[in-house]
C-alpha cells in the first residue's frame, strides 16, 4: 500500500476561506461612509520690509454636500495670538480671500487659512473643515 497526501480537501477549504474573506472585505468597504475631500492653500511672501504692503492670498474648498464655504485668514504675530484678519463671503464651491496690510515693526508674522462649512449664509455656528499650513513672513 502506498500512502497518499490529503491535500485535496485542505486546499479547497483554504480557497473557500480566502474567497469568503475577500467577499466580506468588499461588502465592508462598500458600506463604509465616503469621506469628503478638500484642501486649503495659502501664499505669502517670505520677507517684507517695514511699512511696505504685505499681500496674503488663500483659496480652498471641500466637496462635502450641503455646506456653504467661508474662508478666513488668521494672523499671529507680536504676542497677540491668533485672530481673524478677514473672511470671504459664504459661497458654494471654492472660496478665495486676499488680505493686504503693512507692518509697523520688525519681527515674524504667521498666517494660516481656515475653511469653515456653513448651513446658511447667517449660520451662527460654522464647522471648521480644513486649515492650511502656517506660513511665516519675516518683516525686516
Amino acid at each position: 500500500m502506498t500512502r497518499t497526501k490529503k491535500t485535496g480537501m485542505t486546499a479547497r477549504g483554504g480557497r473557500a476561506a480566502v474567497i469568503g474573506a475577500l467577499g466580506l472585505a468588499s461588502v465592508a468597504l462598500a458600506a463604509a461612509p465616503a469621506f469628503a475631500k478638500g484642501s486649503v492653500e495659502i501664499t505669502a511672501p517670505r520677507t517684507a520690509q517695514v511699512g511696505k504692503t504685505i499681500t496674503v492670498t488663500a483659496h480652498g474648498g471641500d466637496d462635502s454636500a450641503g455646506y456653504l464655504h467661508q474662508l478666513c485668514l488668521e494672523e499671529n504675530g507680536f504676542g497677540e495670538g491668533w485672530h481673524q484678519e478677514t473672511c470671504s463671503a459664504a459661497v458654494r464651491g471654492d472660496a478665495k480671500v486676499t488680505a493686504k496690510g503693512t507692518s509697523a515693526r520688525r519681527g515674524d508674522l504667521r498666517f494660516r487659512a481656515v475653511l469653515y462649512g456653513l448651513t446658511s449664509k447667517h449660520d451662527q455656528k460654522p464647522v471648521r473643515l480644513h486649515a492650511s499650513d502656517v506660513v511665516t513672513v519675516h518683516v525686516r
